[in-house]
């Protein structure tokens, strides 16, 4: 279901509360929002989920992780962003390179997964990461 995107920042700055299997929906949610506004990423809590969800697109195809952590990052760079949730830019400091820990649904049960992420991807999966953990960028 296409949910309306939160700019409360107060809501959006509470860290999110671990996902179980029982989210499946929101990661549902979160898929079908993406595609209706082209965002890059969305976490649940842009959707009014404090929970710990996100989706990004890479390369045209959209992915869904649960309790995502950022493990390690190198190559540290400073650049701009937008997010849905804000009507400024923000200025941020990110990695090129990240490691990332996370859950994927898999036959009913969250199942652990470990991925490096290079270049635009690594950036979009650190700014949902960062909404996850209550970062306003």
């Amino acid at each position: 279901m296409i949910k309306e995107i939160v700019k409360d920042e107060k809501l959006l700055s509470q860290p999110a509360e671990p996902a179980t299997a029982d989210d499946a929906q929101i990661g549902e949610d979160l898929v079908d929002t993406m595609r209706a506004t082209d965002a890059a990423c969305l976490a649940a809590n842009q959707i009014g989920e404090n929970k710990a969800v996100i989706a990004y697109n890479d390369n045209g195809r959209t992915f869904v992780m649960y309790n995502p952590k950022l493990q390690s990052g190198i190559q540290r760079f400073t650049t701009i962003e937008e997010c849905l949730s804000l009507d400024v830019p923000s200025t941020v400091e990110r990695y090129k390179m990240i490691r990332v820990s996370y859950e994927i649904l898999a036959g009913g049960k969250l199942e652990k997964r470990t991925r490096k992420f290079t270049g635009w991807s690594a950036q979009a999966v650190q700014h949902a990461i960062d909404h996850c953990e209550g970062k306003l960028v």
